[in-house]
């Protein structure tokens, strides 16, 4: 299923990540797709108040590459900006995905492949602090 919710501020975008948070469970996997500045960031802190967990620890894992944040779910928030493709298979994300960890990846784009049963999310800015953001529930595809 495919939802598209409208955001007029930042709250508005964690209130929306927040909602989803209560559909996930562990072994799950969210695939964040939008530019800089869309909010990617800002709905990873949605979801990780969404399952208990302190929002105000969350950052862009830019350079770190993978944060961890405790909550009901252990959420596994990954960064693919600055990983080529082709080093993404060296992370290890496979791993992740098949234990007990909710993971959350930014700019899921840059994977090679589409992990099965995850939930994708496009953020578009359309404009000062709105956005456009995409749900699609439980992709059965790979890439």
């Amino acid at each position: 299923m495919n939802f598209i919710h409208y955001s007029n501020s930042e709250d508005e975008t964690e209130r929306i990540a927040k909602e989803l948070s209560s559909d996930l469970t562990e072994g799950g996997v969210v695939l964040l797709n939008g530019n800089l500045g869309s909010g990617k960031t800002v709905f990873v802190r949605g979801l990780v108040a969404g399952v208990g967990g302190n929002p105000q620890q969350v950052t862009s894992p830019t350079f770190t590459i993978i944060h961890e944040y405790t909550g009901n779910l252990s959420i596994k928030h990954i960064d693919l900006y600055r990983v080529h493709t082709n080093q993404v298979e060296d992370l290890g994300l496979e791993e992740l995905i098949s234990s007990n960890n909710l993971v959350v990846i930014e700019w899921a784009d840059r994977l090679p492949r589409a992990f099965e049963d995850s939930i994708t999310v496009y953020l578009k800015d359309a404009g000062e602090n709105k956005r456009e953001i995409q749900i699609n529930n439980k992709t059965s595809n790979s890439v």
